[in-house]
C-alpha cells in the first residue's frame, strides 16, 4: 500500500511520559522508530511531572509535545490488587483521543522498542491491538490503533466515571469500554510480534527461539524497565548462554547510540532526581528500597523515581494508610468529589485533575 505524503502526515505515533524516567524511555522510543524508517509523526503527551529540561529535549525530538494533567483512577483498592498503585495515573492516556488534528494513530507505551517498521499499522483500524498474555481474551494496552475523536473522548470519561476499571489502570478500563473487542472481528486482533511482552518470554522459550527474528516491538511490562536495570556497556544483543535475542541490550544500545550525550548535554542522570545516566554510573540496586520503614523523607523526585523501578516499601512509607492520606491531602475533602460505583457496591472516586 502506497502512502502519500498528505496522509502520513495526519497519522501518527504517541506515547505519554509522566516523569522524566519514562520521558526517557520515550526518547528511546522515538529514536527506533526513526531508525526503521517511519514516515509518520510521532507526539508524546507528557505532565508537569516532565522537567523542564527534559520538555526541552523532547521538543527538538518530537513533531509535537503535548503537555496534558493527570487523571488518577483514585482507585487503591484495584491498585492494590496490582501492587502496582502508581498505575493510577495511565488514565492520563485517555487524552490521547483528544488529538483530533489527526485521523489515525497508534498508542504505544514509552517503555517499547520498535525492532522494525510498523508503519502497516495504519491499515488497521480502531481498536485494533495485541492480546494480553496474561488474559488473551483482553487486549494488552500498551500498543493500540485509533481514531481520534472528541465523541469518544467523552464516552470514555463518563465510562471511567460511572463503571470504572476492574484493574484500576487504564487496561481495565479500555477492555471494559471496548468490551466485543474478544470475540467480533478478528481482524482488529494484531500479531504478537507487535507487541512482545518481554517478561513472558521465558513462558514459552521454544516460540521465542523460533520467532525471535520477526519480533516487530518489544515491550518492558512491569517494574523493572530497561533504564532501571543496569547492563554492561556495549553488551551483545544476543545472550551468551541461550544464542537468544538481549532485548534489555538492544534497548541500551539504542540508548547510547542516539540519546545518551544529549541527555549528559543537559546534565540528566536516571538515578538522581528522577532523570538519566548510564547504567553503570547507578547508584543502587532496582531491587533495593533507599529507605526503610520510618525512615526520613526523600525528595519527590527520587520518590517517584523508586515507584517507577518498583521500589515501593509497602510496609513503611508506602503502606496503604500512608498512600490513602495522600490522596486526601491531594483531592481534598471527600464532598467535592464525583463518585461511581465500585464492583463491591461501594462508592469510590471519579478520575480527577491534580492540580499543578
Amino acid at each position: 500500500m502506497t502512502t502519500s505524503s498528505t496522509t502520513a502526515s495526519r497519522e501518527a505515533f504517541v506515547t505519554l511520559a509522566t516523569s522524566d524516567a519514562y520521558a526517557t524511555g520515550a526518547l528511546v522510543w522515538a529514536s527506533s522508530l526513526r531508525k526503521v524508517g517511519t514516515t509518520r509523526q510521532l507526539v508524546i503527551l507528557i505532565t508537569r511531572g516532565v522537567t523542564p529540561a527534559m520538555k526541552s529535549l523532547l521538543e527538538q525530538e518530537f513533531d509535537l509535545v503535548k503537555v496534558v494533567d493527570v487523571f488518577d483512577s483514585e482507585d487503591a483498592v484495584n491498585l492494590e490488587l496490582l501492587k502496582r498503585p502508581e498505575l493510577g495515573v495511565t488514565f492520563t492516556k485517555l487524552h490521547c483521543w483528544r488529538l483530533t488534528q489527526f485521523t489515525k494513530v497508534v498508542f504505544m507505551d514509552a517503555d517499547t522498542l520498535v525492532l522494525e517498521n510498523i508503519d502497516d499499522l495504519f491499515e488497521r483500524e480502531e481498536l485494533s491491538a495485541v492480546r494480553d498474555p496474561g488474559w488473551p481474551d483482553c487486549f494488552n494496552s500498551g500498543v493500540f490503533v485509533f481514531v481520534p475523536s472528541e465523541a469518544t473522548y467523552t464516552a470514555l470519561m463518563h465510562f471511567a466515571i460511572t463503571t470504572g476499571s476492574y484493574d484500576g489502570g487504564d487496561q481495565g478500563l479500555l477492555n471494559s469500554f471496548f468490551a466485543n473487542w474478544g470475540f467480533s472481528d478478528m481482524r482488529k486482533h494484531l500479531p504478537y510480534v507487535y507487541n512482545c511482552c518481554s517478561v513472558t518470554f521465558y513462558s514459552y522459550l521454544p516460540a521465542l527461539k523460533q520467532f525471535a527474528n520477526k519480533v516487530k516491538v518489544v515491550h518492558f511490562i512491569g517494574a523493572n524497565k530497561p533504564w532501571s536495570k543496569a547492563t554492561p556497556s556495549g553488551g551483545s544483543t544476543c545472550d551468551s548462554v541461550t544464542g537468544l535475542p538481549n532485548f534489555h541490550q538492544f534497548w541500551w544500545n539504542q540508548f547510547r547510540e542516539s540519546i545518551e550525550v544529549k541527555l549528559k548535554a543537559l546534565n540528566l542522570n536516571l538515578h538522581t532526581g528522577g532523570h538519566v545516566t548510564s547504567p553503570h554510573h547507578a547508584s543502587s540496586h532496582p531491587g533495593t528500597s533507599t529507605h526503610s520503614p520510618g525512615a526520613g523523607s526523600t525528595s519527590s523526585a527520587d520518590r517517584q523515581q523508586e515507584w517507577e523501578t518498583g521500589r515501593v516499601d509497602y510496609r513503611g512509607v508506602d503502606k496503604s494508610d500512608n498512600i490513602m492520606a495522600k490522596i486526601k491531602s491531594t483531592i481534598g475533602p471527600a464532598d467535592t468529589t464525583t463518585t461511581f460505583p465500585a464492583a463491591s457496591g461501594e462508592a469510590k472516586k471519579s478520575p480527577s485533575v491534580a492540580k499543578k
